[in-house]
Order: C-alpha cells, then structure tokens, then sequence
C-alpha cells in the first residue's frame, strides 16, 4: 500500500474534486466518519457543511483541509468493507480518528485505492499538526496495516518489483483526444509531488516529455506581470495549443508560490542521487573513444536516466538536463559540475575539440581525479565490489614523481674545496 498525502486550504475544492468524479460515475462514497447520519442519506452540502463549521472554529490556520489517497497494488481487490476498515484504521494511526471525514472509491485508474478527505480543526479548535506528517506517523500506519490486513509490500526491491502502482506511469497528454484539464491535472499534480526540482526550467523537462508545458509568458504580458502561472498542452513537434488553463483552476493548486516553495525544498538533494547520475554519465563515455550526444542519451535511458539536451535556433547546444527516474531527481548539468555541462559533455563525446599543445594535438576531456575517487567510493558502499577497494586506494595513494630517486640510491655530491685553503 502506497499512502500519500496533501494538504490544502480550500476543503470545498478537494470534496469538489471528488463528488465530480462520482458524477461522472468513476467514483463513489462508500464511507463517512464522524458524521451524525449514514453516508446514504448525506447531501454535498451536509457533507460540506459538516467540515465548514468545524472549520469556522479556528480561522488563522491557513492550511486546514488533508487529502488522502490509500493505494493498493492492480492484484488486490478488496471490497467496500475492507477499505473502509483499512480507511478507519489508517486515519486513527495518524491521530484522525475523531476528525469527520469521508471515504471516495476511485475507478478511473489503473490500480485500485481510495481518496479520504478530511480536515485538522479539532472539537475545541486546537490544529492538528500536518508537519511531516508523512514521516512522523503515516509511514508507521501504513506497515502496520499491510500485516494487518495482508497487504502487497510496497517496499523490499521484491516487493517493489512486485508492486506495479506506477504513478508517474501517465499518459501523454494529446489535445482532443481526452478532456484536457483531465489529461494535464494527473500529470502535473503527480510530476510536482513525485519529482525533485530546483527550478521551472528543470520541472518543465519532466512536463515536456508528457506533452505539458508550465509557462510564465514573456516579460510583457499580463501573467507574467501578474506573478501568475498557466499550463499549456504541446503537440507532437513541442509547439503549444489548445486553451491554457490557469494554474489556480486546478484543485491542489500548483501556482508559482507553490512551487516557489517546492524549488527551496529541492534546493538540497542527498549526495547518492548526485553521484548516482555522474557516475553513469562517467561509465558510458568511457566505453568508446567518441560518440555523438544522441547515443549517449540512449545509454542513460538504459540506466533509466532521460537527457534532454537544449538547443538554439541555429542548433547549437547550450544546455542539458538529466532525469534521473528512479530517484525521482532533476538535475540542470552545470548542477553536477562543469564536466557535466553541455559544453564540456559535447568535448567528451569528442564532438567539441580542444587544443591541448602547439601541436594541435587532440586530446579526449576525462573527468577528474576527485570525480572519479568520488564515483567509485559510491560503487564501494553500494555495488559491494571487491575490486574497486584496491582501485580507490590506487587513487588515494601518495603521488611520486617520475624522476623521483631514493635516497640510498642517489650518488654523494663532492664538496668543493675553497680556495685559498689547503
């Protein structure tokens, strides 16, 4: 069982989102908690209504409403009353049990789960705390429901091959074939919530290869004065169309502050995922002596590494992106280091020459010492082989000189005598 969280501050546009979709007859509520009558005889706005006035009982808390999806993996199929079990359960683990809140089955995806909305304002107005929310009391929740109830495992590398809830296995978006706000709402809230970014240039890489594009305007035009965001649709060849749709139209409301606030979060990745790009990087220019960018781009696609390189109108290379789809990392090149750069990825694929004497000799640009003691302590600690134990040691060893001569080998130097001196 997978769990994932969101937090909002408009509690009608996430119970919106929901009875939406059992209008559309891809959902149903199966389920209420803590309210005074079954879920069968509740109308939206008692649903609505139960939230709102608990919510009036604190109005300085800006976020005040959560959004839970539970889940489960394409093999499980569980029944109405085992997910509200499991709904129950999971909510009075992560201190929500006493909290009204309501159960939705989805059926428009490719694995089952269910959404729980509900909000943090207690009885007496007291906030419930939503910080790491995730981490401090989720996580525990969910492995105890899985032996609980016997659920799929959704973590061991077994278990993950198992488990085949692939959330960023989305679609492309292609205009007119679906409902666009549809199509681009799942890409988008699961790209924003599933990747690591530090900027909209890195996040439009990822939107790009699932035909969405985040765009600000130019300088002049009123979104872009106005601080605002709109997300666009690209066709085949990359080009725009279709109407843009708003970034604040959208339920979870991925605006420029939010993702503001999501670039500073990013800022700092772990060092593994770094050199976990670096070092396939290093791996697959050292397996021929030249290449053009195109083939290295296939060799990290193997390693599950997608490279989107950035070109000018004359075709000059001027930028590239790495994204790393396993760790779920964005990485600009110039992040990594300046022999991961464009510039200098295109002199080590021997597309760029350099001059290395008056000779004109070529020469084929290698990473440096400190990359590679830097990759292969990666490979030490998590590939566990033998073999580059002795080799990182090789590297770390003291530098000799070439014409470097022992001691007891060097011949006496004669003193000269002074004049004058017998």
């Amino acid at each position: 069982m997978v769990a994932i969280i969101k937090t909002s501050h408009a509690i009608r546009s996430v119970l919106n989102y929901n009875e939406n979709k059992v209008q559309k007859g891809v959902a149903e509520c199966i389920g209420a908690g803590n309210y005074p009558v079954d879920v069968e005889k509740l109308t939206y706005f008692a649903k609505l209504n139960r939230f709102t006035k608990r919510l009036a009982l604190n109005e300085n808390t800006k976020r005040n409403s959560v959004h839970i999806s539970l889940n489960f993996d394409p093999s499980e199929h569980h029944s109405k009353d085992k997910l509200m079990g499991i709904a129950e359960v999971y909510m009075d683990k992560i201190g929500f049990g006493k909290q009204p809140y309501l159960v939705y089955q989805h059926h428009d995806a490719g694995h089952p789960h269910v959404h729980i909305v509900s909000i943090n304002i207690e009885r007496d107005g007291r906030r419930i705390d939503l910080h790491h929310l995730g981490i401090r009391k989720s996580e525990p929740a969910r492995k105890e429901i899985e032996k609980l109830f016997g659920l799929v495992k959704a973590e061991g590398r077994k278990n993950r091959e198992q488990f085949n809830l692939k959330p960023i296995s989305i679609s492309r978006v292609r205009y007119g074939k679906i409902e666009s706000k549809k199509a681009l709402s799942n890409v988008i809230n699961t790209i924003i919530n599933e990747y690591k970014y530090s900027s909209l240039p890195e996040l439009n890489a990822v939107l790009k290869q699932y035909n969405v594009l985040a765009d600000r305007g130019s300088e002049k035009s009123r979104v872009f004065l106005a601080s605002g965001l709109v997300y666009r649709t690209l066709d085949e060849k990359g080009n725009p169309t279709g109407v843009p749709i708003k970034a604040s139209d959208f339920y979870f409301k991925p605006t420029l502050k939010l993702l503001g606030e999501k670039f500073k979060q990013n800022q700092i990745r772990k060092t593994s995922d770094k050199v976990r790009v670096k070092n396939a990087i290093n791996m697959a220019l050292l397996r021929e002596h030249a290449m053009p960018v195109s083939k290295l781009a296939k060799l990290l696609e193997k390693e599950g590494i997608c490279t989107v390189f950035r070109r000018s109108t004359e075709g000059m290379l001027y930028g590239v992106t790495y994204i790393d789809h396993t760790t779920r990392n964005v990485f600009n090149g110039s992040s990594l280091g300046k022999e991961y750069s464009a510039k200098a990825i295109e002199e080590r694929c021997g597309l760029r020459d350099a001059v290395k004497d008056k000779n004109n000799q070529m020469y084929e640009k290698l990473p440096s010492k400190e990359s590679l003691i830097d990759n292969l302590q990666y490979q030490k600690e998590n590939l566990n082989i033998p073999d580059l134990v002795k080799i990182l040691d090789l590297l770390t060893h003291a530098e000799y000189t070439s014409d470097y001569i022992p001691n007891h080998l060097k011949k006496k130097r004669n003193k000269k005598r002074k004049r004058g001196l017998s």
